[in-house]
């Protein structure tokens, strides 16, 4: 066989007639979660992370070690080639658009554009010039009860970074 030929040997080996990409591990999650009924919180449990990371890594926006990897796999009946891409070190940012088109998640652009600035003004008047990670970076997500609607209660808390002079 020749080196050329290698990657179509392995695909064929795999019966696959294209690599599956880590969106397609996405897709695969997705309707898993929908086939077994598994919360974010379940997942989270068995992965042995918050449901805000265990959500964001399963959908595609952070590396899995091994062993969360495979217990997601397990409780989703994920194949052994999915478990491996939850492993690799992800392409970030999943918007097929710049300005996002579903209706929630546009109001989280639109919260940065309406409250960027003073994000930006209050966090350098308390801090400094820096920024606030996102690497470096907790969130949780949670139901208010109000006697008008029921809130989403979002606490972020990103570490903060100097710029430096040099």
């Amino acid at each position: 066989m020749k080196k050329s030929d290698a990657p179509e040997a392995l695909l064929a080996a795999a019966g696959m007639e294209k690599p599956m990409t880590r969106n397609d591990v996405t897709e695969m999650i997705v309707m898993a979660r929908l086939k077994t009924g598994l919360t974010w919180a379940k997942l989270a449990k068995a992965v042995g992370a918050s449901k805000e990371w265990t959500t964001a890594a399963l959908l595609g926006q952070m590396q899995m070690t091994k062993e969360q990897a495979e217990a997601a796999g397990k409780l989703l009946g994920l194949p052994e080639y999915a478990v491996l891409l939850l492993q690799q070190v992800p392409y970030k940012g999943s918007l097929p658009t710049a300005v996002p088109t579903d209706p929630l998640i546009y109001r989280f652009y639109e919260l940065v554009n309406v409250y960027g600035t003073t994000f930006k003004e209050l966090i350098h008047e308390e801090f400094g010039d820096g920024i606030m990670s996102a690497i470096d970076f907790r969130m949780d997500l949670t139901r208010e009860p109000d006697p008008k609607g029921d809130r989403v209660k979002i606490t972020m808390s990103g570490k903060y970074l100097q710029y430096k002079t040099y």
